[in-house]
């Protein structure tokens, strides 16, 4: 039999490296925009450069009542594109007909080595499960990336933890390989799953460069330390602790910080919002309280002198990894994976979670910081260079 017969046989999983390689990316769309959706995106274009890469978009992952961020579905809020050689099929709605039969053509005219899958909730489970079964009889290598164990919100609902306890392990057990940001996941996983610590890769998460375009925007006034919390408004991300923090600074100092919060209110977390309107510093605080677009969020990073980011708890953050790529000082919480992740960041300073006494000693350090730049530890080329290691290893397992 001639190789090339070979090759086909098996799906084409013998063989092929580099611009050979098809590798398929399945993940969110921009229609329900979140960080997975520049994730997904920023993935397949780093890919592209050393593979033949298409993606599946999940175009509507729920019902629109039942999203947090409804607000915020369908708006023009950024320009992202793909590299003009990936193909996309967008996409697939959480009800399925007729969209679902179609993303299965896709994958099967594409008939890609690899398919990726971005996990972080339970409303794509349904559609992943089918898309991998398919997968697995293409002879399809799997890999599933995870950037959380399971949503947050999604965990505070018993039904809903429920039935991803119940269904998840099947999905899980069709990968070849997985991949964790950080060996903080990779316990996570092992210990919520029972996934194997053996065949998870850890990868990094890369910064995020595509929001870089040199816009500035700050109320804050040039004299004075630009403070900027950037993300949804959620009960984990102690937005709370930071509003305590900023008006716990002594009164003789509070001409030296300007605190600016974008973020759009999910779950009902309106404590911090509430607090911004009492706080004895009102006249020192720049509110947004919704969904910003691309532009903005460039326009407010570089009008930043100090990232802060208060978690509860985390597994990642996007708005870690935007302010590691502009080189701004960090003052983020020791919790999840961001202790991995900044460990090679010289701009980072950790506080405990929970502790506004704490974060505003860690703040007033980090306005030592201002003005200084740090390099960007994580690009996107080393990213697509250890998946593609991930994707060999996933052919032989």
């Amino acid at each position: 039999m001639k190789v090339s017969a070979v090759v086909n046989a098996v799906g084409g999983e013998a063989g092929r490296r580099g611009s050979d390689m098809g590798v398929c990316v399945v993940g969110p769309g921009t229609r329900f925009l979140s960080g997975i959706t520049y994730y997904t995106y920023s993935l397949a274009n780093a890919l592209a450069d050393s593979c033949r890469v298409s993606v599946i978009f999940m175009q509507r992952l729920l019902p629109r009542s039942l999203y947090p961020g409804r607000a915020h579905v369908g708006a023009a809020l950024t320009d992202l594109n793909l590299a003009s050689s990936v193909q996309a099929y967008d996409g697939v709605d959480w009800f399925w007909i007729p969209s679902l039969a179609r993303a299965l053509r896709f994958l099967k005219r594409r008939r890609p080595d690899v398919v990726v899958f971005q996990w972080w909730t339970g409303t794509v489970l349904h559609t992943y499960l089918v898309l991998a079964l398919v997968a697995r009889l293409l002879r399809v290598r799997v890999v599933i990336e995870f950037h959380e164990t399971l949503d947050t919100g999604e965990e505070r609902i018993a039904w809903a933890a429920r039935y991803v306890r119940a269904l998840a392990p099947f999905f899980f057990s069709l990968a070849h390989v997985y991949v964790a940001h950080s060996r903080f996941e990779c316990e996570a996983l092992e210990e919520r799953y029972g996934l194997d610590r053996e065949a998870i890769d850890v990868i990094p998460h890369a910064t995020y460069g595509h929001y870089d375009r040199g816009k500035k925007w700050r109320d804050a006034p040039s004299e004075a330390c630009n403070l900027l919390y950037l993300g949804v408004i959620r009960p984990f991300k102690g937005v709370e602790d930071l509003i305590r923090a900023f008006d716990s600074l002594p009164a003789d100092e509070i001409d030296d910080y300007w605190l600016t919060v974008l973020g759009e209110t999910w779950e009902g977390c309106t404590e911090p919002s509430e607090l911004i309107e009492r706080s004895r510093y009102r006249h020192r605080i720049t509110f947004v309280n919704r969904y910003v677009t691309d532009d903005e969020v460039d326009a407010a990073f570089g009008g930043a002198d100090v990232v802060v980011l208060p978690y509860l708890r985390s597994s990642q953050s996007g708005p870690l990894h935007i302010a590691m790529h502009y080189g701004l000082p960090v003052v983020t919480t020791a919790v999840g994976g961001l202790v991995e992740s900044v460990s090679d960041y010289g701009g980072a300073i950790l506080t405990a979670p929970g502790d506004p006494v704490a974060l505003a000693a860690a703040i007033s350090q980090a306005r030592e910081l201002r003005g200084r730049r740090f390099p960007d530890p994580h690009g996107w080329a080393a990213t697509a260079s250890a998946m593609q290691r991930t994707f060999d290893r996933a052919r032989t397992r």
